[in-house]
């Protein structure tokens, strides 16, 4: 399938889903989550209008960036080791893995600007997700105040990959309501209006329970 046409199916559903929560679409940020496919399909992507591009591993979004560079807003979304920021600071236009105290330093150093970031929170509590607990968000956006270039614009989460319709709405309403008490303190470091939920297999669910910002792979680039 190409892109495009598996990009019409896909906005067909989230069209569905923003009428079934009275949303408007264009609340809605689509990621091409391109880890796992070549610079030719992530360009399919940019022809389709996807111009959101995610990438997990650091090899593969230097590769992509350096064939595609500003054509694409750029998401980092997986894991980041504190050592390769300097490699991806002022390339990267969002980060949603910030999960701990040595990455926002490093973060904080190395940009000469502020950096749009997602705290990412593990709510599930699964050994295999990295994130913060829920009852840890509060305290580590207070402490990020003295870090200038860290901007956090929201909290992102990956649900359970299970079928229980009932669990991943938890989870997602869960970070929404962390999102909503963040961003009701009108911190200037932290607006922390979005909410990064939501995969090629739960995406309408979490774009139900609030999502601005879903990241979809399979689906859509395969």
């Amino acid at each position: 399938m190409s892109v495009e046409s598996n990009w019409q199916e896909i906005r067909t559903n989230i069209a569905e889903a923003c009428r079934n929560c009275g949303r408007d679409l264009k609340e809605i940020t689509v990621v091409a989550v391109t880890k796992y496919v070549s610079v030719e399909r992530a360009r399919e992507a940019l022809a389709a209008g996807i111009m959101d591009l995610g990438e997990n591993r650091m090899k593969g979004f230097l590769e992509k960036y350096q064939a595609i560079g500003d054509d694409a807003t750029w998401h980092f979304i997986g894991s980041l080791q504190s050592r390769k920021v300097k490699e991806i600071i002022g390339e990267v236009d969002y980060i949603h893995s910030l999960d701990r105290k040595s990455l926002a330093k490093e973060i904080n150093k190395r940009a000469e600007s502020p950096v749009s970031c997602y705290v990412q929170v593990n709510v599930s509590g699964e050994e295999s997700k990295h994130g913060l607990a829920l009852d840890e968000v509060e305290e580590f956006i207070e402490w990020l105040k003295d870090y200038p270039n860290v901007n956090v614009v929201g909290l992102m989460t990956m649900a359970p990959h299970v079928d229980d319709e009932e669990m991943l709405r938890g989870t997602f309403r869960k970070l929404r309501a962390m999102r909503d008490r963040i961003r009701d303190k009108h911190y200037p470091h932290a607006p922390c209006k979005e909410l990064s939920m939501g995969m090629s297999n739960d995406y309408k669910l979490a774009i139900e329970e609030g999502a601005t910002c879903i990241r979809l792979g399979s689906s859509l680039v395969g």
